[in-house]
């Protein structure tokens, strides 16, 4: 049974996107240095087609894009929560999920996504903007995960001096 523990709106997570993010409990992979230790719990409410129906319902205009945050105990469920949005917005709203798995798991139908963030989290080489990290960020297109880990890149602020008369 999937739970969640929380959800916010937020424009990081999924670069371009406006997305409900939704952070789900009970994550097995226990990465040190994790952001989010408290998501390592069995804690929360429980996160299926009704709750996630609801939720819709009240971020419809405001969003783009759904992302599970975490899933990893339930790879399929996530998938299917997925399937679940697209087919409820008729396509309209976008899904990513962030998983802390290096791989995907067998058979998983990635179709169900527009994004997925796949890697464990290592404390020293860093997260997503970290030029060092060894997540990846993926776009699915046509069938095919291409990588955009560079959107989260740190830019450079360039410093310029300007007059005003």
């Amino acid at each position: 049974m999937l739970k969640f523990v929380n959800y916010s709106v937020v424009f990081r997570e999924v670069p371009n996107e406006v997305t409900l993010a939704i952070n789900i409990s009970g994550c097995p992979n226990k990465c040190k240095g994790c952001h989010s230790p408290h998501l390592m719990e069995d804690v929360g409410a429980v996160l299926d087609n009704e709750m996630l129906y609801s939720l819709l319902c009240r971020y419809n205009n405001a969003i783009t894009c759904v992302c599970f945050m975490g899933g990893d105990a339930e790879p399929e469920k996530v998938e299917q929560l997925a399937f679940f949005v697209r087919r409820a917005t008729n396509g309209r709203i976008k899904t990513a999920w962030y998983s802390g798995k290096s791989q995907l798991p067998r058979g998983f139908i990635i179709e169900s996504f527009n994004y997925i963030k796949l890697g464990p989290y290592i404390e020293k080489l860093g997260g997503l903007d970290s030029p060092f990290t060894n997540q990846r960020f993926y776009k699915i297109e046509e069938g095919r995960m291409v990588d955009k880990t560079c959107l989260f890149a740190k830019r450079k602020v360039v410093k310029t001096e300007a007059s005003y008369q």
